[in-house]
């Protein structure tokens, strides 16, 4: 599955308050998704001495979705694809490691 794939299928199942502009709903999910994959990655700090497990790398893959699916949103909200951003992105970060 590609960018475009997942965005366009994402966005069928955004089944949050649709206005004319609406980035506030994505962006507050994006916020506490994010928010769900630190807390993982604390627990492993503090009860697994850092050791990433099985089970707690299925957990983080699925936050990890989670936070994706936020960014699909925020993006289509904003009229931009994820392959865009990811280009921009990429372009930013050859730049700056240039210097």
């Amino acid at each position: 599955m590609n960018f475009e794939e997942y965005q366009s299928e994402a966005s069928q199942t955004a089944l949050y308050p649709r206005r004319m502009s609406n980035l506030e709903y994505p962006t507050l999910g994006l916020a506490g998704e994010a928010g769900e994959v630190a807390n993982i990655v604390k627990k492993i700090q503090r009860d697994n001495e850092g050791i990433i497990t099985d089970e707690t790398r299925d957990k983080l893959r699925d936050e990890l979705g989670d936070v994706l699916w936020y960014i699909s949103a925020c993006a289509d909200e904003l009229g931009l694809t994820l392959d865009e951003i990811a280009a921009f992105n990429v372009n930013k970060l050859a730049k700056r490691h240039g210097r």
